[in-house]
């Protein structure tokens, strides 16, 4: 019945159902289960809204998305990537009304390295204008952002001189 549920959800196209399908299925049950956290109470663990971010990114096939995907987690650029193969994109490029199929990566990171994120992938990505967008994670379960923040460091502040 879920992945029912969840196959509805992405043929309607909203993003925000389609991160409360990867959180919820596609990576956060799965992780905890594998890292064998147990279940804390939302009191016992704080996290401060907006500290990581979920991000999205287009690819053309299989093939890129699964590239981009292992070099981001090599990186330390992101905790997790799920790839959800089968979207259809509708947009207008140069004039024109295009429809593609595509395949979404959804990658689970900390806020401050978008940027480092987003430079990876237009280095990488064959678009010639390559989708990189994030919305911050508000709440989730304790253990799963705190993984999160383990897996992924804080990107460096940048030194200046005087």
């Amino acid at each position: 019945m879920q992945d029912t549920r969840a196959r509805d959800v992405l043929r309607g196209g909203s993003v925000r159902a389609l991160v409360l399908v990867a959180v919820l299925s596609l990576c956060m049950l799965p992780a905890v289960r594998r890292l064998g956290f147990r279940a804390l109470s939302m009191a016992s663990q704080a996290y401060n809204p907006g500290t990581h971010s979920a991000a999205f990114i287009t690819c053309p096939n299989h093939t890129v998305a699964l590239e981009l995907a292992r070099g981001i987690v090599q990186r330390k650029l992101a905790a997790c990537v799920n790839i959800v193969p089968a979207i259809k994109s509708v947009y207008e490029w140069q004039g024109k009304i295009e429809e593609d199929d595509e395949v979404l990566l959804m990658v689970k990171t900390r806020s401050s390295m978008v940027s480092s994120l987003a430079e990876f992938v237009r280095s990488n990505h064959p678009y010639e204008v390559a989708e990189v967008i994030s919305l911050p994670i508000e709440q989730g379960n304790p253990p799963y952002l705190k993984w999160i923040g383990d897996m992924v460091q804080e990107e460096p502040a940048a030194s200046t001189s005087d």
